[in-house]
């Protein structure tokens, strides 16, 4: 069975998660603050890391970054309900893969566990499935970016899905209404500025070629041109 672990402080929610998890098969270890989980973690092998932010001891930002010290390809959940847009790009920016905003239901918690084990079971892509991007190589299974002469540039696993997306579209057009419903499965205003401040992120880690363009069509979308 898959190890999890989860790291939550309020009590109820933890023993709710924990036993649903349970009864899907999985194996839970619960911490209840960030300096704890940590001790856990380098003990331990997980597959998943579910993490609450507002922590005591050590918070979950910090705790992830603390994390990926020591194991850069553990998927890590982030279940909170910090859900500004700055506390979203820290999430990811900590090395976060997913965000999943207090109160969720048990099933869409299960779904995006299920996705990113299935992600990281898929293990690192190979040279020989790079998707070229201009003068670059995107592996997407390795969250990566690559550009001959420069360090490997590493993608959040939102960044991952949506260039993914826009290579999958490429010198076509990505409705913007397409790419929130896949990424976040609605289209609500929220998550729109999220996807808009990812876009720049893309557009940034580009631009060394510049050849490859993110375009923004106005009221229609985005169109990857390489």
């Amino acid at each position: 069975m898959l190890h999890i672990l989860l790291v939550e402080d309020e009590p109820f929610l933890a023993r709710v998660v924990k036993d649903s998890l349970e009864q899907r098969s999985y194996t839970v270890t619960h911490a209840v603050d960030g300096r704890k989980a940590y001790d856990l973690f380098v003990q331990g092998d997980f597959a998943l890391c579910i993490v609450d932010v507002m922590m005591p001891q050590v918070d979950g930002f910090t705790l992830v970054r603390q994390i990926r010290a020591v194991d850069k390809q553990v998927p890590v959940l982030f279940l909170t309900a910090r859900t500004d847009t700055a506390d979203v790009m820290e999430g990811y920016g900590s090395g976060g893969n997913d965000y999943l905003k207090k109160p969720f239901s048990l099933e869409e918690l299960f779904l995006r566990v299920a996705e990113l084990l299935r992600r990281s079971n898929a293990g690192e892509s190979s040279a020989g499935n790079a998707c070229p991007i201009g003068r670059y190589r995107f592996l997407p299974q390795q969250q990566v970016l690559q550009l001959d002469g420069q360090p490997d540039t590493r993608l959040t696993y939102r960044e991952t899905q949506l260039l993914q997306l826009l290579y999958d579209h490429r010198n076509d057009v990505l409705a913007r209404r397409q790419a929130l419903l896949h990424l976040w499965g609605d289209d609500n205003p929220y998550h729109a500025r999220t996807m808009d401040v990812f876009i720049t992120k893309l557009r940034k880690q580009l631009r060394s070629d510049a050849s490859v363009q993110i375009l923004n069509l106005r009221g229609i979308g985005y169109k990857l041109v390489c």
